[in-house]
């Protein structure tokens, strides 16, 4: 919960400035001329397109858990993976700060991957065409 409410205000900011770009461009006012409600013009044109930044930044959330939660469970004297990386790194073990370092990186990649089918599933300019020869 501390580590989330971190990020919150500042994806919040991102998505919020995102919206607004997006609803000055001419595709969301040809929606509006055509005569579709406010409700859709946002949920379905502005909202789908101003959600790539904020998708791409999840990727990235995954280590950066991991990460932030070192110096909270620290604070919170919590038994958790952080101190135990700060402890082997200090005391230089280097088999498990590489193991907890690797853990990370692969949460990385996942983290990318995960990111990316919600791009593809969010936003509406990507087409996914199967069985093309």
């Amino acid at each position: 919960m501390v580590i989330s409410a971190g990020s919150t205000a500042w994806l919040t900011r991102v998505m919020r400035a995102n919206l607004l770009d997006v609803l000055n461009q001419q595709y969301v006012q040809t929606a509006r001329a055509k005569g579709a409600t406010e409700r859709v013009v946002i949920w379905r044109h502005a909202v789908r397109n101003a959600l790539h930044p904020l998708v791409m930044t999840f990727g990235t959330t995954f280590p950066a858990l991991i990460s932030g939660e070192a110096i909270v469970s620290i604070v919170l004297n919590l038994p958790t993976t952080g101190p135990l990386l700060v402890n082997a790194l200090l005391n230089k073990d280097m088999y498990l700060a590489g193991t907890i370092i690797l853990m990370l990186s692969a949460l990385l990649v996942i983290g990318n991957f995960v990111a990316d089918i919600l791009l593809a599933v969010v936003d509406p300019r990507i087409r996914l065409e199967a069985g093309r020869s």
